[in-house]
């Protein structure tokens, strides 16, 4: 008798911890003067998010049979089945929609076994970048960026369901961060590596992914293990930017896909340098720059953020004389559009819209972003589009909370 008088005085407490507290929607109070869609109602705002959610989780959250594992669907391109960026946004896109989907939890602790059973060779708080379908070989490197958005996700879910389940989110969130610190950042320039398999003696020591730069992400990361080290990553990394783009981009405000030599003179990488001959384009890696810059400004109202996007936000715009069927999909660093890419890429408009909220001039702009962005299908487009497009419309619509 006393053992279930203990159970049931203890079940709310259980119950409270399991359940979400920043329930989907949230409608954040961003930095002061930021703006979202005006032209819709909120209600309108969430339930397109909650809307697309649905399709984007039917089609990408794969089950790995017989396990307790969930992972973000590849597609099979290449015959990959998971890379650790998409299982990135996963996380946080699942922790962020709890509340509304009440299988949340169980499916994110699914997607965190999922990496745990993945790690990269160097450390296992890390995932290796690429897993093959149909077998068990992966790509035993990581990828920074994947790291980055797994280890914020991991904050998410611990201001989402506390840390006291089967799982502890923020001790596993500070094991990744301080993993990420000595394998993924150059300590000398403080500039994000490739992965954690480049060493002081590789060659691309001194190189970066734009898009790598997270800057409310590192502000978090800080906060969450008291390491001041990330001052000198974000410090760095905004000088860095402002620096290309000054240089590289005065008009336009773009940063290429990969940034070499920071060490020396910092400029964009001469084509296939990685991945094709755009490499020092705004391609489909520095795409995703405008809305991880913009996040910052967001969520914590620095300037440096706010003065970055801002010179891109007034390109945009003008390029496009305000008509979003003018955007593309790629420009060279002059704000030229590549002219062979006659089709629509979800992964360049979303970001265009985060980076719009950031001054209430881009109302107008915002709304036909949004419209545009909406109406495109999920069956018509693949894992990376539908998944920023996804991140994105959550950020839009107001419900992006930071872990502060």
């Amino acid at each position: 008798m006393k053992r279930l008088t203990v159970l049931l005085l203890l079940l709310p407490c259980l119950l409270s911890a399991q359940s979400p507290q920043k329930p989907f929607p949230q409608h954040v109070k961003y930095f002061k003067g930021v703006i979202k869609p005006n032209h819709v109602s909120q209600i309108q705002l969430d339930n397109t998010v909650t809307t697309f959610y649905t399709q984007w989780k039917k089609r990408f959250i794969k089950h790995e049979p017989g396990k307790n594992e969930d992972f973000v669907w590849f597609e099979n391109k290449d015959k990959k089945q998971c890379v650790s960026e998409g299982q990135g946004y996963g996380m946080i896109i699942v922790v962020l929609m709890a509340g509304y989907d009440t299988s949340a939890k169980d499916v994110y602790d699914n997607l965190y076994r999922y990496y745990k059973a993945h790690p990269s060779g160097r450390s296992k708080h890390l995932m290796a970048w690429a897993q093959y379908a149909n077998d068990k070989s992966t790509d035993n490197t990581s990828a920074s960026d994947g790291d980055m958005d797994i280890a914020y996700s991991l904050l998410l879910a611990n201001k989402q369901w506390g840390s006291k389940g089967k799982i502890n989110y923020l001790s596993e969130a500070k094991s990744m961060i301080n993993a990420i610190m000595q394998y993924e950042i150059n300590h000398q320039t403080w500039s994000v590596l490739l992965s954690d398999g480049i060493e002081s003696e590789s060659k691309d020591y001194f190189d970066t992914r734009s898009s790598d730069f997270m800057p409310s992400h590192f502000k978090a990361f800080k906060l969450a293990t008291g390491d001041v080290r990330w001052d000198k990553v974000i410090d760095a990394e905004y000088k860095l930017f402002k620096s290309v783009q000054d240089k590289y981009s005065p008009e336009a405000g773009l940063i290429p896909d990969f940034i070499v030599k920071i060490n020396k003179q910092p400029k964009p990488a001469p084509p296939n340098y990685l991945e094709s001959r755009y490499d020092g384009y705004y391609n489909y890696n520095a795409c995703r720059d405008p809305w991880r810059l913009a996040s910052d400004y967001l969520l914590t109202g620095d300037k440096r953020s706010k003065r970055l996007v801002d010179k891109i936000n007034r390109w945009i715009r003008s390029t496009t004389n305000n008509d979003t069927y003018n955007l593309g999909a790629g420009y060279s660093l002059g704000g030229v559009d590549m002219k062979h890419r006659n089709f629509e890429a979800l992964s360049f408009v979303a970001p265009f819209a985060v980076s719009a909220m950031v001054d209430a001039k881009n109302q107008a702009w915002l709304n036909k972003v949004w419209d545009y962005l909406v109406a495109f299908k999920l069956k018509d487009y693949d894992y990376y589009d539908n998944s920023i497009k996804m991140l994105d419309l959550i950020i839009i619509s107001g419900n992006y909370w930071e872990v502060r």
